[in-house]
């Protein structure tokens, strides 16, 4: 049997950029089966029914709709686990706010056969085609923060090189069937945020390479899907993940000296939103830090912040 490509979509609202990528994503070079999964975290923006209408004769395309917003995490693993129930071999996680050029796909699966790790592309801006947002992703020495490759640089070849590095952008990652069993799932706990992290530092702990393939291109409407990370809920969830996955991945000491850098880190933003007069900022920034001490993970509910 050919092996299948799967291509999962996350959608939550994501009206505006659900066409041209499942577009750009059937217009793929590839030779072999490709399939597009577009989940639906329950959105309210009409896009469900949008998609039903425009995609629901294209035999390529399936949508799987939920009955609530499960966050990032799950609705990624229930497209994987679809095509997994199918006998379907990779599976390529993609931003809905992304469009790809044509070969990038076929490139993603020619790096994977060179190293059967998880495959991360270039990813560069839409809006500015010739600056890069991510080739490809590298954690500090000791607190283990991601910072990408080339964030904000002009393209001008100097990361055109197939690389191993250390962190996959959930933006873009190819996986297979392989990488699953050894890894298993994204973590659900995460709900947004952090969770491609947690997955790349898992990933490190098995011996399991991300591999950059510098030739498959993706470009990103940066935030499209998330709307910006000037929200109380996103405050949230960067502060609370960004704590619950170290203490994961990380020993006591070691996790000592992220907290002082993750004090540092947050009373400076702490001091910016109040001189910007933000104060849902501060007060969702704190109750993800409480959350993270008392075990309470998964979707952020906006109606605590009156009660603080």
């Amino acid at each position: 049997m050919e092996e299948t490509i799967s291509v999962i979509l996350v959608n939550y609202n994501g009206r505006a950029y659900n066409d041209k990528c499942i577009t750009s994503i059937l217009n793929s070079t590839i030779e072999r089966q490709l399939e597009v999964i577009v989940v639906d975290n329950a959105s309210t923006d009409g896009s469900l029914k949008e998609l039903e209408m425009n995609w629901e004769a294209e035999q390529r395309v399936h949508i799987l709709p939920l009955s609530q917003n499960y966050g990032f995490s799950r609705a990624n693993n229930e497209g994987i686990k679809w095509a997994l129930a199918r006998g379907w071999k990779y599976f390529l996680l993609l931003n809905n706010d992304t469009e790809i050029e044509a070969d990038a796909i076929e490139r993603m699966l020619g790096c994977y056969e060179e190293s059967e790790g998880i495959i991360v592309p270039k990813v560069l801006y839409a809006d500015r085609p010739g600056v890069l947002w991510c080739a490809g992703g590298i954690f500090s020495g000791i607190i283990k923060k991601s910072v990408q490759r080339g964030l904000n640089e002009p393209d001008s070849g100097q990361y055109d090189e197939n690389c191993y590095c250390d962190f996959a952008n959930g933006c873009c990652m190819l996986l297979s069937d392989k990488i699953i069993d050894r890894l298993g799932f994204l973590d659900e706990r995460f709900f947004l945020y952090y969770e491609d992290t947690e997955y790349s530092l898992r990933a490190g702990e098995k011996g399991i390479a991300v591999r950059y393939c510098a030739g498959a291109k993706v470009y990103h409407k940066v935030n499209g899907s998330t709307k910006g990370n000037e929200k109380p809920d996103n405050a949230y969830y960067i502060t609370r993940n960004w704590l619950i996955c170290n203490r994961m991945h990380m020993s006591s000491g070691r996790f000592f000296l992220f907290g002082i850098y993750f004090l540092l880190n947050r009373a400076a933003w702490i001091l910016i939103w109040m001189a910007q007069g933000k104060k849902d900022m501060v007060k969702a920034s704190y109750r993800g830090i409480q959350d993270f001490r008392s075990g309470k993970y998964g979707k952020f509910e906006k109606g605590i912040l009156h009660s603080l």
